[in-house]
């Protein structure tokens, strides 16, 4: 299939989307109704509007004036007015609901994608494709699309009145409308792959701004603002080219149109004006049709721009429809069954997984049990948190299984799954807002404030909250920064008491801690692995030294299981790794 045909495809395919996505977003039916009466009231008024200035003229030069013929004209002119201005309204409403819906959609889909969806891609990319995308559908709609079908109705009723008063006149005016159409044409698909090409680049401009802002104290610890402002005004420079690609046909588009209408003015004054002078037409008459000349060519250049906005728009939801086409997690998932006990052993047998082409955890088989501690230690890139990752569901695993008891967790529905979990990371992100909001962080249901002020105890963070002014109220600011790094442990650490899960992951909460912070972490991640299955990727050893069974992964394999002192006895780089970190914090 060549390119042209391939383009073709995409475009009716985008068409579909979009016509779906309206479809979907079921606007008012009555909203829709009366802005297209008012629409095609204000057409057909306007349409009048010529034939009553033919009259008023005629009668000018007759010296025959009517005051009461007057007065109907200007009441037309005001219901041309109030619809047209009711028309737009609706219009606006119709567009921006239809806008919201996709909006929605296209959010909610989104939080629903697998982890894999957003290892590929960049946070402002996708955030390109919810705001600047969707807006360039609501453009269309809202600005185009009502101008598009009342400028159909008024070139067909305009051409009908001019055939009426003049048809050979009318015959001069529409020959230059094919030839406009020929010039035109070839234009959309240009455009269309300008407007492509701009929103993507307008998606990587989004993407660099994410990430930089995302990590400007990396940036300026590291004096990388040259670097990063030349990568910016690289991206500044591609929009730019392709914003003067753009002008480059609507320069054309613009000054033709302009030229024939110009043309075809010229052309109708001069043959008008000979056939006033002949006696064949009144002066009337010809104002009428100059009007109507303009009511011909006024929406046909509206419609010029209608097909560049659909071509961008169609271009838009391409990128939209490449998000929704992607399958969310539990997509087709039916008759789930809910986890009716957590309290079981997790077993993975002959668990293997891959990230494309790097096999990082090769048929791997291990028995967790249930109530107990798990600990697993290693080098880095040993398959240590892709285990965690896999135990999630944020990943499947290319071949094996994962068993709770003896059910498969991907029999298991994905929210009944999820919500035995709990985890506590090294970094414990949190969001911008309130303590208590983060506390409360994906919590549905109520909870009430003495639950909140016991996880709070229990995560030994009421020493410091009970310090700040607002308490619980106190806004973290973004990512926590307002925080330390043991205060943020502490705020997750209650997050996870809260949940109340009977599985815990907890990726070494105290590894960048000091020492009187790590100390009332380890004290709150006590109380926090009571009577819970606790997995526990280690990096301080002497963290570890009581887990009921240690797992050692080497290169995405276990290569020892047992307790601390078996270990040391029969695992030669388990003692090596303990020896050295012992002679480290010496």
């Amino acid at each position: 299939m060549n390119k042209n045909s391939e383009r073709k495809n995409s475009k009716t395919l985008s068409g579909k989307v979009f016509l779906k996505l309206i479809k979907e977003a079921n606007p008012p039916k009555w909203i829709i109704f009366f802005a297209i009466v008012l629409g095609i009231i204000e057409t057909v008024v306007g349409l009048l509007v010529p034939l009553f200035t033919m009259k008023l003229v005629d009668q000018l030069v007759s010296s025959a004036f009517n005051f009461s013929y007057m007065l109907l004209f200007g009441i037309i002119l005001i219901m041309q007015t109030v619809s047209s201005g009711l028309s737009f309204y609706f219009m606006t409403y119709i567009g921006e609901s239809i806008v919201a819906s996709i909006r929605n959609r296209l959010w909610r889909h989104v939080l629903r994608l697998p982890i894999s969806f957003f290892d590929d891609r960049q946070s402002g990319e996708i955030l390109s494709r919810i705001t600047q995308d969707t807006n360039i559908v609501k453009a269309l709609i809202t600005q185009h699309l009502i101008t598009f079908v009342t400028g159909l109705i008024t070139i067909i009723g305009s051409i009908i009145f001019l055939l009426l008063i003049d048809w050979k006149m009318t015959v001069i005016m529409l020959i230059s409308i094919p030839l406009s159409i020929l010039f035109i044409l070839p234009l959309g698909q240009k455009m269309y792959k300008i407007a492509n090409a701009t929103q993507d680049e307008m998606a990587n401009f989004s993407a660099n701004l994410g990430r930089v802002l995302a990590n400007i104290r990396l940036v300026k610890a590291y004096h990388a603002e040259k670097t990063e402002g030349k990568y910016g005004e690289k991206n500044v420079h591609n929009l730019f080219k392709f914003g003067l690609k753009e002008a480059r046909v609507q320069a054309f588009v613009s000054p033709f149109m302009t030229f024939v209408i110009m043309l075809v003015l010229v052309i109708l004054i001069g043959y008008g004006g000979v056939q006033v002078a002949s006696g064949a037409l009144t002066a009337g008459a010809l104002v009428a049709i100059i009007i109507y000349m303009f009511q011909i060519t006024v929406p046909f250049t509206q419609m010029a721009s209608f097909f560049t906005s659909l071509q961008k728009a169609l271009g838009a939801v391409e990128r939209i429809r490449d998000i929704l086409f992607v399958q969310h997690e539990g997509e087709g998932e039916h008759a789930k069954i809910e986890v009716q006990s957590a309290e079981q052993n997790i077993s993975f047998y002959n668990v293997s997984f891959a990230y494309q082409e790097d096999m990082i955890i090769k048929n791997l088989s291990l028995t967790i049990p249930t109530g107990k501690m798990t600990a697993f230690v290693g080098p880095s890139g040993s398959g240590k948190t892709t285990l965690f990752s896999l135990l999630e569901r944020f990943y499947k695993p290319i071949s094996g299984e994962i068993l709770l008891g003896q059910t498969s967790i991907y029999d298991i529905s994905l929210q009944s799954w999820r919500s035995q979990l709990g985890y506590v990371s090294q970094e414990s992100p949190l969001m911008s807002g309130t303590i208590k909001a983060n506390i409360l962080y994906g919590v549905e249901h109520g909870v009430s404030e003495t639950a909140i002020q016991h996880a709070i105890q229990q995560a030994n963070a009421w020493e410091f909250i009970d310090r700040l002014p607002d308490g619980v109220n106190t806004q973290v600011g973004e990512g926590g920064m307002k925080l330390s790094g043991g205060q943020r442990q502490r705020i997750a650490i209650a997050r996870a008491l809260i949940r109340n899960p009977k599985i815990l992951l907890l990726d070494e909460a105290t590894s960048n801690l000091d020492s009187d912070s790590e100390l009332l972490v380890q004290k709150a991640l006590q109380k926090l692995m009571a009577d819970r299955t606790t997995l526990v990727i280690a990096h301080r050893l002497s963290t570890i030294l009581d887990a009921d069974q240690i797992v050692v992964l080497e290169r995405g394999e276990i290569t020892g299981i047992g307790t601390h002192k078996d270990l040391m006895q029969t695992h030669m780089f388990y003692e090596k790794l303990v020896r050295q970190q012992l002679k480290n914090e010496v």
